[in-house]
C-alpha cells in the first residue's frame, strides 16, 4: 500500500510541472489539489509502511527518489516559468546524488543515510510548488504577484540552504574520523 501511495505521487510529476510551467494549461484550484495529494502521499506512504512492517530499504530509496524528481522537475518548472532560479533545480540534482552515494559507497549502508540539513531541504522543496499554486488561485494580480515574489525568495533561500547541506555532507567523513 505504501508504495501505491508513491507510484501516486510518481504519476503527478507531469502534470503538476507543466501545470507550473504554463498558467494556462490548468486552473488554479486543480494544480493545488494535485500538489497537495502528492503531499499526502508523501506523508502517508512513510505511516503506513511503519504501521505495517513494510518500511524496507527499497521502499525508501523509491520514496526519496520519488520526492527527488517531483520537487526538481516542479522547481525547474518555476524556473522555466521565470519565477523562481534556474540554480536550484540542477543543485538538488547535486545534493541527492551525493545522498544516494555516500550513503551507499562511502558510508557502505544498506539503506539512505539522512542528514539534519538535507531532510528539511526535503521538506522544503514543496513550498515554491505550493506559493505557485496559491498564486494561481484568481485571488487578483497583486495577490499572485506577491506570492511568486515569495516564492522566489525561498527558492533563493532553498538554493543557499543546499549549497550548505553539500559542503556538510562533503565534511562529514572527516568529522566522523575525528
Amino acid at each position: 500500500m505504501a508504495n501505491l501511495l508513491t507510484a501516486i505521487r510518481l504519476l503527478l510529476i507531469i502534470p503538476v510541472a507543466w501545470g507550473i510551467a504554463d498558467a494556462e494549461l490548468m486552473p488554479g484550484m486543480v494544480l493545488l489539489v494535485l500538489l497537495l495529494t502528492a503531499i499526502s502521499t508523501d506523508y502517508f506512504d512513510g505511516v503506513i509502511a511503519r504501521a505495517t512492517h513494510t518500511a524496507s530499504a527499497r521502499g525508501q530509496l523509491f520514496d526519496h527518489g520519488t520526492d527527488f524528481l517531483f520537487v526538481t522537475t516542479g522547481l525547474a518548472a518555476c524556473a522555466y516559468a521565470g519565477i523562481t532560479n534556474p540554480y536550484l533545480p540542477p543543485l538538488i540534482v547535486i545534493a541527492f546524488a551525493q545522498y544516494v552515494l555516500d550513503s551507499y559507497y562511502l558510508f557502505r549502508q544498506k539503506d539512505l543515510r539522512m542528514s539534519f540539513l538535507g531532510r528539511w531541504n526535503g521538506i522544503f522543496y514543496f513550498a515554491p510548488l505550493i506559493i505557485v499554486s496559491f498564486a494561481r488561485l484568481g485571488l487578483g494580480q497583486d495577490v499572485s504577484d506577491l506570492l511568486e515574489a515569495l516564492a522566489a525568495m525561498v527558492a533563493w533561500a532553498l538554493m543557499l540552504s543546499t549549497i550548505l547541506s553539500i559542503v556538510d555532507r562533503s565534511i562529514a567523513p572527516w568529522r566522523q574520523h575525528e
